[in-house]
């Protein structure tokens, strides 16, 4: 297994490999972006960077491919590589608070019946969406869902709340991006089921008149870099554009 490789090469450099998450000094996730989100959410509470090896599809997250274990190993070891802080986001229901770095997703739990959400900037009422759904998206994370919903790319060099509804029933359809420092409160306005989640964390289920207030995270996620390329070039690589 390439688990086994990669803690036989760092216990040959001398690096001390832990199966848990205490203590670390870094934490090296090896799988997919949604392996990544999970070790992600471990550094947050630990505030550590984490380091992932793509073992999966497309990997936005992941800095380093199973071919080059042994050269990425060494550049740890030599402390050759850098640190990129990105944004997160916190979603509270109730006394429940759930920090991400990808999004929120507040959706139906009916598959055969709309949703009714008001939003607000603020405290500014902006819009009331009948929809399936709605993701309010970190930089991070409008590589994810959001995009698949018709969401804008936004470097991740950037800080922004990117809001996209899903299949809304409206003229007004589009994504707005709002600057980091707005609270954003989101109100279930009709008696219909839904749920909430953070990087597919559950939040609960939540009724009409209950509210999601989302806000930027209190700290930033840091992922360890190894020559990154451009945002642009990232993308380009990865979704195999011409």
């Amino acid at each position: 297994m390439f688990a086994d490789r990669l803690m036989a090469e760092f216990e040959a450099r001398g690096i001390s490999v832990h199966e848990s998450s205490e203590p670390a000094d870094m934490i090296v996730a090896v799988g997919g972006d949604g392996t990544m989100l999970s070790a992600t959410a471990a550094a947050l509470e630990l505030d550590v960077p984490v380091l992932g090896f793509n073992l999966g599809t497309i990997g936005f997250l992941t800095a380093a491919d199973p071919e080059d274990l042994e050269s990425v190993v060494k550049r740890l070891h030599n402390g050759d590589f850098g640190i990129e802080e990105r944004m997160t986001v916190a979603a509270t229901v109730g006394s429940n608070t759930v920090v991400g770095v990808n999004d929120v997703v507040i959706e139906k739990v009916d598959s055969q019946r709309l949703i009714e959400l008001e939003v607000e900037i603020d405290g500014v009422r902006f819009v009331t969406y009948r929809a399936d759904g709605l993701i309010v998206a970190t930089p991070t994370g409008s590589t994810a869902y959001s995009f698949s919903a018709g969401g804008p790319l936004v470097s991740p060099a950037l800080k922004a709340f990117v809001v996209t509804p899903v299949a809304a029933h409206s003229l007004f359809s589009r994504s707005v991006v709002f600057p980091p420092e707005r609270d954003i409160i989101v109100t279930v306005s009709r008696d219909r089921a839904v749920k909430a989640s953070v990087d597919k964390t559950n939040l609960g289920q939540i009724g009409p008149g209950d509210t999601v207030v989302i806000r930027q995270g209190e700290r930033p996620a840091r992922f360890v870099t190894l020559d990154p390329p451009s945002f642009a070039g990232l993308v380009r690589h990865k979704f195999h554009l011409p």
